[in-house]
């Protein structure tokens, strides 16, 4: 008999492992997804990238506001009487009445080594910090945020090169493929899991639009972190005479100058530890991408500039 299968997930990370599992042929029985959003002038209405595959795939799925003190979630779940519940990235917080309603429990695939980085930004945060490696940790839900005991992770190394973009993808892919081998021992009770190391917990708090705004006399590395991590949203940007500008790319490099000092006519920025950050794609407030040299023909930041005086 098929084992039944609740999946919770939004975003573009959790579609791999939810296409892995259906094209695996594990039973499905209902996705739970964030409700769709209104884009900012409320003119149209966006579904969650979770949303769409489970409407592609034919699976039913439930987009409720809210489970807390939801009764008509509780006794949906009660009555499916499902064996196992698979948590990627769902937005919400399960309550602990719902913990007791799936036979093996609620399995979370949190992107990060665990205990590091518990919380809502994980990526992001460990690019920004500037970390070496990253992964994936399957663990159980418990009532306090991911602070439950871990059965696997699966490690990663982060690159110079890498970004949100690229780690989330490689994460999610790493997750499709180890999910399937979870799954069936933890049905099977194969699998043990142990506690995580408390002490050793830090938190990835959600990403504060106000943290995306550069300031120039940080290190380079720490600069550049920032870029790859907010990368593509909601991006790393400085203001100059009244305009915003996103980067999308850079590097670090050697140069000499000022904090915001703009050091060449190719947009290689003197940062606070005597190194530059020398700009790769930009991106003008309500304009295209642009790569250095097209966006420095028609700019109206030139060499002797100062960004911080702007």
């Amino acid at each position: 008999m098929l084992k039944k299968i609740v999946f919770m997930g939004t975003p573009f990370f959790a579609v791999p492992i939810l296409k892995s599992l259906y094209q695996n042929g594990y039973s499905i029985s209902v996705v739970y997804t964030q409700p769709p959003q209104k884009s900012k002038r409320g003119q149209k209405i966006n579904k969650s990238p979770i949303q769409g595959i489970s409407e592609t795939l034919n699976i039913d799925y439930r987009s409720p506001q809210s489970l807390k003190d939801n009764k008509e979630e509780y006794e949906y779940l009660k009555k499916l009487d499902a064996d196992l519940a698979i948590v990627v990235a769902y937005g919400q917080i399960i309550p602990k009445e719902f913990l007791s309603l799936v036979k093996k429990g609620f399995i979370n695939i949190h992107a990060s080594l665990l205990p590091k980085w518990r919380g809502a930004a994980p990526i992001q945060r460990s690019i920004m910090n500037l970390e070496k490696e990253t992964g994936v940790s399957i663990m159980k839900i418990v009532e306090k945020l991911d602070a439950g005991p871990i059965c696997n992770f699966y490690k990663i190394p982060i690159k110079d090169n890498d970004n949100f973009q690229t780690i989330s993808e490689k994460l999610a892919s790493i997750a499709a493929e180890k999910i399937l081998d979870n799954v069936d021992d933890i049905l099977e009770d194969k699998i043990k899991f142990k506690e995580q190391n408390h002490i050793e917990a830090t938190y990835a708090s959600k990403i504060d639009k106000a943290e995306s705004q550069i300031d120039w006399k940080e290190n380079a590395e720490n600069i550049i972190g920032k870029i790859n991590g907010l990368y593509p949203t909601p991006g790393a940007f400085f203001n100059y005479k009244g305009e915003r500008y996103k980067i999308l790319r850079a590097e670090v490099a050697s140069g000499s100058g000022k904090p915001g000092d703009v050091l060449d006519d190719y947009l290689e920025i003197s940062c606070g530890n005597k190194k530059t950050v020398k700009i790769l794609e930009i991106q003008r407030e309500g304009k295209k991408p642009q790569n250095i040299n097209e966006f420095m023909l028609g700019s109206q930041i030139k060499k002797g500039s100062n960004l911080n005086n702007a």
